[in-house]
Formats: C-alpha cells, structure tokens, sequence
C-alpha cells in the first residue's frame, strides 16, 4: 500500500511540477537578447531555417544561428553549446552525442489513391499489403488490380511517386529492396502527383502525406484517399488498421503504432542536456505549439494535441534547484506556494486512499492489501451450450422456446462492480442490434445491444435490486431477460458458439488494450504504461474509476463499432 501511495504522490508532484514550470516558462516566457545556435541535418534544414526564421521575427533581441551539418557529418553538441534538429535518417553521430531528446514533427510516407477508383470498396476492405508494394515496384509495367485484390480484373496499376530519396529510401525500407531499384514514373512535386492521379482513377501514388494535404482544411486533397495498408497481411483492414478515416484519424493512428514503422519517422530536437537557456527552452516550446503550423510547408506533419502535451511535459522536467538561477525571487516564491498548494492537496489525497474501501489510480489499486489482479483471456468465465454475440451478450434458448441473455463476463471485467441497470419493460420489442439495456457505475454508463429480434417477455427483477448480480453470477442469476425470438434461426447464424468466442476474445482483447492505449495516452499519459500495444496486462476493473468522458469513448469507439 506504501508504496503504491508514493507511487501516486510521485505522479501528482510531477504533474504539478510540471505545470508549475510550464506556467513560468511559457507563459510568462522572457526573451533575453542572446543567440541560439542550431545544427541541423541536411534534410530537415530548410524546416530549421524557417523555425529559427520566423522566431526569430517575433523575437528580435534574438540571434538565431542555424548550421547544415554535412552529410556523415558530426556536430560536437556540448551542455550550453545550442540545439540540434535531426531525423531519424540522418547524423547517426549526433544523436548519439545527444543525451535530451524531444519530438517535434513527424515524416510520413503514404500510398493514396483516386476517390473514383473502380475498386474503392474492395479497397477499403482488403487494403494493400507490403507483398503487394514489392509486386508492384519489381513490375510496375505488368501488375494489375487483380493481382493484387485477388478478384482477376485484368486492369493494369500505375504507379508513381515523389523524386525525393526520403520518399524512395522509405518505400525501400518497408519492402526490404534496394532504392535504386525502384523503377515507378517519378513526379518533381506533390501537385504534380496529385494531378496524375487525379487523371488516373486506376494508378496508385507514393509521397510525404504533407504533400497532398490541403493547408486551408487540413484535409486532404480533393478527389485524393488514403490507400489502406494491410500492416499484419491478414487480407483484411481490421479494427486495429482502421486509421484512414481522415488525416487526423492518421496521424493518431501513426503515433499510436498503428502504420508501418518504416514508411513514418520522428524529427527531434536534440542537446547534450536538459535544455536550462530560458532563450531554447521558449524557442522549443513555440516549435511545440505555434511553430507547428509551418511544418506542412516544409513537406512534414505536425503532432496530435495530446502529443504536443507529453513532449512539453518533457521539456519542462527540470530539477528544482534550476529554479534558483533561472528565475528571479517573485518566480520563486510563487512557486513555493503552488507546491505548497500541492502538498495540502495531496495530503488530502492520501488520507482518502488510506481509508479502507477507496481507490486512487485505475489499473493500479484494488482492494486494500490485496495485489490488482490482470485481466486476460483466462480471466473469462464462458460456458459451454450458450451463444454469444460480439457486442458481449449472451444467448440461450430455454425449453419453452423463450431465449434468456445477459451480459458476458467479459464485460464485467471491464467496468468492475455495476451499481444500476436500466432495463426495457415486458412487451417491448427489440431488433438485432438496437439497445438492449445500460448498465451504470456510479452515473456512468454503458449502452449494450440486443443479439437478435423479437418481444420482450419478462425481465431480471432481483437486478432491479441487487445490480451487483451482473457482476457475481452474469449466467445465472444474473441474467437480464427472456424475449420470445422472430426468428432465432436467422439470428444465431450471426452468433458463436464457446470455443469459437474464446478464440475471437483473443483479438478483442487486443482492440481493447489497443484503445485504453491511445485513451490514456490523451487523457492520462501517466497511465499509459499499464495497457502497453506489445506486452504487458490488463488490470481488472480498468474502467471502473475512469471519468465519464473515458466512458463515452468507449461506449462510441469500442462498443458502438462492434455492432
């Protein structure tokens, strides 16, 4: 238990620490006449120049001076000697002098399409997987659609692509070829490209995803689409693939692991040390936020909001004895009083957590002296003889040819303890995949969604009750209904069986720490190590104590698409 409160306390002073500092920083933020020097790679310098450039503008007691590093170059970075912009192709050396790095853009290659491709939908459903990109580039002049989508239309793909060897060294990459042997009609320009596929509703284009955006709505442009890729060669776009929305599904997708490690890449600001110059910590903290909106120009892509706050949050985690050099006395007071706010604050917080019965960190505590226990597909109870649905309700057909559901044991795992459930009333109708009922945690709640069509005949009245049967006993006494079915042998066709559910719980497993993944990241990057996308568990309950807008996004990006 102690450790697991200094655990949180430790969160807490971090977080305030940090905010502390970046109210200071960058708010109140002091230009001093001064100079930054700045050493760049070669293919991030134009980028540099018009970072430093425009900050420069705005700030004119500043001199900002930006050196291209040669090619194989080395630049000696020293505590207090400047900053460095590299990317993750470049001056290998560098980044190894670096010991503080911070990202600040993003490169990423994409393949897209025309939106009037004849073979759109299929598309969208299968997408295109890295064996497809390598038939492609070894015989452009020869591969059709049907090769690639396996349906035999003998209609010939054309392929182009950006003359930029970023471009070609990143498609080489994710298909393990050589660069020179790309052999695809090369474009100078992004418009260039985009009016090839434009007038090509059958070819497929290759470039930096900043060159086919469209600055004025940050969309993309018009008549162009992403071209799925099929990243674990399933032949299908499954949930976890489902990143082409919009560019700002993208670009989520990207950061979240989602894309092709090869076809996407960092840029970073590097320095041998913390930065402590109040001059280079304002110039990074404008490139985190203002300076973004130069990176399209630049041909690169700018990070997701909740991106831009973790990076910040590193920039600013600086130790505290650098407040007495840096900041004048005022700064220095204010800070005592906001940490010593903190600290009452905490103190409170640590009196809830050790009464008997309260929880402070999702995923982390559970019942007091006791280990939180991990949630996986051993975890969940699922007899034999009864049908299940994918949105977690289940089904079985009694002897009178009523069909009792509730909801599976999955689920409870999910939210912990339910508090009330909402039910539908005797003689009400439902259709396959209309709400069911809502099951609620302490005013949270979650719609569920009936696995067939048919009335309403009585419903669970000890539920009404003791709401906590749902977690206890979701088989038994714990069911919700019985329905008199339409026609069940329609319905159970889109139903599974135990076995078969259990295997799929695998994958719905993965969904699910897929999304707490980019749900703690956004709303509480401190949680984010608990449900990591490679290893690690998932702790029972994990829902339980998040807020009511977690609760919404699971209920729209994890139930709802389950329909």
């Amino acid at each position: 238990m102690k450790t697991r409160i200094f655990l949180f306390i430790g969160i807490l002073l971090l977080g305030s620490y940090s905010g502390i500092c970046r109210e200071i920083a960058g708010n109140k933020a002091i230009i001093r006449e001064g100079t930054i020097n700045i050493a760049s790679s070669p293919d991030i310098y134009n980028l540099a120049i018009k970072w430093a450039g425009e900050f420069g503008r705005l700030n004119p007691k500043l001199n900002l001076i930006v050196t291209k590093i040669p090619e194989g170059g080395t630049a000696a970075l020293k505590p207090g000697s400047g900053l460095g912009f590299i990317s993750r192709e470049s001056d290998p050396a560098m980044k190894a002098l670096a010991s503080w790095n911070m990202v600040v853009a993003r490169d990423v290659m994409v393949p897209f399409i025309n939106t009037k491709n004849p073979f759109m939908a299929e598309i969208s459903r299968k997408g295109i997987s890295m064996a497809a990109f390598a038939q492609i580039l070894k015989n452009p002049d020869h591969i059709t659609w049907g090769a690639l989508l396996g349906n035999g239309k003998n209609i010939p793909v054309h392929f182009y692509i950006m003359d930029d060897p970023s471009v070609k060294s990143a498609l080489a990459g994710y298909v393990k070829a050589n660069p020179a042997t790309i052999n695809a009609k090369s474009l100078e320009t992004g418009s260039a490209l985009i009016t090839a596929i434009r007038n090509d509703p059958n070819a497929v284009g290759f470039c930096k995803l900043a060159a086919i955006m469209d600055v004025n709505n940050q969309n993309l442009a018009e008549n162009i689409t992403f071209l799925p890729i099929d990243k674990n060669g399933n032949g299908t776009i499954d949930y976890l693939e489902k990143i082409y929305e919009n560019p700002q599904t993208f670009s989520r997708g990207v950061w979240i692991g989602k894309y092709p490690k090869a076809l996407s890449g960092n840029i970073y600001a590097v320095a041998a040390g913390q930065p402590a110059n109040e001059n280079e910590t304002a110039f990074l903290t404008w490139v985190l936020t203002d300076g973004q909106r130069y990176l399209n120009q630049q041909g690169f892509n700018d990070l997701v909001y909740s991106e831009r706050q973790s990076q910040m949050d590193k920039l600013y985690f600086t130790p505290v004895t650098a407040l007495q050099s840096t900041y004048s006395g005022s700064d220095i007071l204010k800070v005592a009083l906001l940490i010593l706010i903190a600290l009452v604050v905490i103190g409170s917080i640590v009196d809830i957590i050790l009464r008997p019965g309260k929880k402070a960190i999702p995923g982390l505590t559970g019942t007091p002296g006791q280990v939180p226990q991990p949630f996986d597909e051993n975890s969940v109870i699922l007899p034999k003889g009864l049908y299940y649905d994918k949105t977690h309700i289940w089904a079985f057909m009694e002897n009178d040819g009523s069909v009792k559901v509730g909801v599976d044991d999955f689920m409870q795992h999910i939210t912990g303890p339910v508090t009330r459930v909402e039910m539908k009333n005797p003689g009400e109708k439902v259709k396959k995949g209309e709400r069911l009922l809502t099951i609620i945690r302490n005013g949270k709640q979650l719609n569920l969604y009936a696995p067939l069509t048919g009335t309403i005949t009585e419903y669970n009245n000890s539920l009404a009750l003791n709401s906590s049967l749902l977690n206890a006993a979701p088989y038994t006494d714990g069911w919700v209904y019985k329905i008199e079915p339409t026609n069940w042998l329609r319905d159970i066709q889109f139903l599974t069986m135990a076995e078969t559910y259990k295997t799929w719980l695998k994958d719905e497993l993965l969904r699910l720490k897929d999304f707490f993944t980019a749900v703690f990241t956004e709303h509480t990057p401190e949680y984010a190590t608990l449900v990591l996308q490679d290893g690690g568990n998932l702790t029972d309950g994990i829902l339980a104590d998040l807020d009511p807008k977690v609760w919404e996004d699971f209920q729209t990006k994890f139930i709802d698409t389950a329909k």
